[in-house]
């Protein structure tokens, strides 16, 4: 779906290397096509084609989720399946092959074994339990060209690649609000600012993240279930963690502690720790809802990395604005950010954009970067 992926670090596309083949760069687009199929999460998702040295599909696979075979060997599998001599082949792969040991044993081993002579790889492996793979297969002979169709594979592989580069979660700001601003009225009300599409739009967009991170204010004020939901209703199989952050304790009878994911209080008001604490978990994409302290103290931070900005055609001309104080003075200083898509969702419209960095040297916009207003 479209605006729901993340934005991701990318490079400028690569030029082909000369030495790839035209049937490998077809190879490679299919194996984008079937990586795209895996789930989002802890793991990439990844697509694997075998090649014969004419160009025919020996076998194919991608990642179905953790504790499943990887993209590489569910290809050699179908191979097998398919009563193909693998021995001489070309291994086209998004992310280059692990070469480590975890649920699963090191591609870089289960492609040397299977005789494969050639692999050809879009995105180099950032991380380095993971990374070797290509490595070890130069070592054993085996013609590697990595780069093919990098930003391709860097935008298939979206907030994962990011968060392991950064070392952190990557960070989704969301917000819902009228056309001036608003997440609420003046007495409180805000269901519901957007339309039914726009709701349906944000729920399958908690279906694609690991975490949905709140503030206890949020928390106690609205007592949001923050489960992702399907356009009927019903709860979606795979459901982020529900995270409140804060010193307060969630009520016993909140719809926190309701059907949906599993509820995790971080007692801090420093958003560094916060994702610290889920990138521990392997939480590699979270999405940060509420409230307006909370969104301040993620932005001042520079820990936000793209914002989703469900805007209505509602005028309140008064009540809470969606993001808090963040004590800019001056138009100068205020937080600029580019958008990259804008998407239509029924009456209201969806902006995705991402923060541009302040300059080096330039102090936080406030001293304050933590969340205690929400406490």
């Amino acid at each position: 779906m479209s605006a729901t992926t993340g934005a991701t670090c990318v490079p400028d596309p690569d030029p082909v290397a000369p030495e790839v083949a035209p049937q490998e760069l077809a190879a490679m687009r299919r194996a984008l096509e079937l990586a795209a199929r895996g789930p989002r999460g802890a793991n990439p998702q990844v697509g694997c084609v075998l090649l014969a040295a004419d160009g025919t599909i020996l076998g194919e696979g991608w990642h179905r989720g953790a504790g499943t075979p990887h993209a590489e060997v569910a290809a050699l599998a179908d191979a097998r399946e398919r009563g193909a001599d693998v021995r001489g082949a070309t291994a086209v792969v998004t992310l280059e092959p692990c070469d480590h040991t975890g649920r699963t044993g090191p591609c870089s081993v289960a492609l040397l074994e299977a005789g494969v002579a050639r692999a050809v790889v879009a995105v180099p492996d950032p991380n380095p339990v993971a990374a070797g793979g290509a490595d070890r297969l130069r070592s054993a002979g085996v013609d590697v060209v990595t780069g093919v169709l990098a930003h391709e594979g860097a935008q298939v592989l979206g907030p994962w690649l990011a968060a392991v580069r950064r070392g952190r979660p990557f960070v989704t700001l969301k917000i819902a609000t009228t056309l001036d601003g608003r997440v609420a009225a003046l007495d409180g009300t805000s269901r519901w600012i957007t339309s039914d599409v726009a709701r349906q739009h944000a729920h399958a967009h908690r279906a694609q993240v690991g975490a949905v991170v709140v503030g206890t204010g949020t928390a106690l004020v609205d007592d949001p279930s923050l489960t992702a939901r399907t356009g009927d209703g019903s709860l979606v199989e795979e459901q982020p963690l529900r995270v409140v952050v804060g010193q307060r304790d969630v009520p016993p009878g909140a719809r926190l502690h309701g059907p949906g994911g599993e509820l995790v209080q971080v007692r801090t008001h420093d958003p560094a720790r916060v994702l610290a604490v889920l990138h521990e978990r392997e939480v590699r994409h979270v999405l940060v809802e509420g409230g307006p302290t909370l969104a301040a103290a993620f932005l001042a931070a520079g820990l936000v990395d793209e914002v989703h900005a469900y805007v209505a055609p509602v005028l309140l001309g008064a009540g809470r604005a969606a993001i808090g104080d963040l004590g800019i003075t001056t138009i100068s200083d205020a937080v600029r950010l580019v958008p990259t898509e804008v998407l239509p969702l029924g009456p209201d419209v969806l902006v995705v954009a991402t923060p541009e960095h302040p300059p080096r040297g330039t102090a936080d916009p406030i001293a304050r970067t933590s969340t205690e207003k929400e406490s």
